[in-house]
């Protein structure tokens, strides 16, 4: 049980990893690309790679009839609505910005899953999740203030929303289908419902030039890393750990986000990122501290038994 946990908890790591990566991915590709046309393209590759594999490993697992509209309605949530939400929230904010209000989705989702899912925190998990959230404005602090589009900020807490909804959903339908198979349909019909706001709104404007290797490759890295490999895992650690548990590591993102535009943008690693960063790592680590573990760890220090 402890190594499945490692294998777990490590494959959600990564999904953070790759998302992490995808502010700057998507950032890298807008400079290009109107966001239906990058959001449509990566769910197209995501969906095609997935199912090839599916296909040939013999996981891809079919729908039944009774889960169908719930499958449409996860897709709605996300990638469809979700994706609106976020990418034209960073069309008209910054990458840190968008990471703030996303990295909020793991404080309100223990109350949408103890509300929908009866599941249940300690204390000490909802104070690592304070604490973890406190470590990313401490990141992503500026001193001279910061000039936000409300726009912008209306377009991600609606993506916040939908974000916490999908959980819900994706937690219930968990448990009667794999990982591969939920995010291989939920990408398909993701890319399927972009495709007429495509060719309604980002086709007519696109100029013939646009398909360049050199331009696309960040699309591809967005298919393969955050809309592929990022949400399989992310689904196996809500069937192992649960909604709430899952979704408090998405307070990490902003975190790596630091350190990677540190080494690949060359943007400074200050004191007070490398605090905030030690201080969500603190709080992941009392967010996922159930409450008995942490008596029987308080008692041995104190010497005294622990009692069920």
């Amino acid at each position: 049980m402890k190594r499945k946990l490692f294998f777990v908890y490590t494959g959600i790591i990564l999904a953070m990893i790759f998302w992490a990566l995808s502010f700057i991915w998507f950032k890298m590709a807008n400079e290009h690309y109107p966001p239906i046309t990058i959001v449509m393209s990566r769910l197209i590759l995501s969906s095609v790679l997935l199912y090839i594999f599916t296909k040939t490993t013999g996981t891809l697992q079919v729908l039944q009839k009774k889960d169908r509209s719930a499958i449409v309605l996860l897709t709605l949530f996300n990638p469809f609505l979700y994706f609106i939400g976020e990418s034209y929230g960073l069309t008209y904010v910054s990458s840190t910005i968008g990471a703030v209000i996303i990295s909020t989705i793991p404080l309100f989702t223990p109350f949408a899953a103890h509300y929908f899912l009866k599941e249940r925190l300690s204390r000490m998990n909802y104070l690592g999740i304070f604490l973890s959230f406190a470590g990313v404005l401490l990141i992503l602090y500026h001193p001279g203030g910061w000039e936000v589009s409300w726009k912008g900020v209306l377009f991600l807490l609606f993506a916040v929303f939908c974000a916490i909804a999908y959980t819900i959903l994706l937690t219930k339908l968990s448990f009667r289908y794999n990982a591969l198979s939920l995010i291989t349909w939920q990408n398909a019909l993701g890319a399927f419902l972009f495709i007429p706001l495509f060719l309604w709104i980002d086709l007519p404007s696109l100029p013939s030039d646009i398909w360049s290797w050199h331009y696309f490759r960040p699309i591809l890295e967005l298919a393969v890393f955050a809309s592929s490999f990022s949400f399989v895992l992310f689904a196996v650690g809500i069937k192992v750990i649960g909604a709430a548990r899952t979704n408090i590591f998405s307070n990490i993102i902003p975190a790596f986000t630091a350190i990677f535009a540190f080494f690949l943008l060359q943007e400074p690693l200050t004191f007070q990122k490398g605090a905030g960063i030690l201080i969500v790592i603190g709080g992941l680590f009392l967010s996922q501290i159930r409450s008995t573990f942490f008596k029987r760890l308080m008692n041995r220090i104190s010497g005294i038994p622990y009692q069920e």
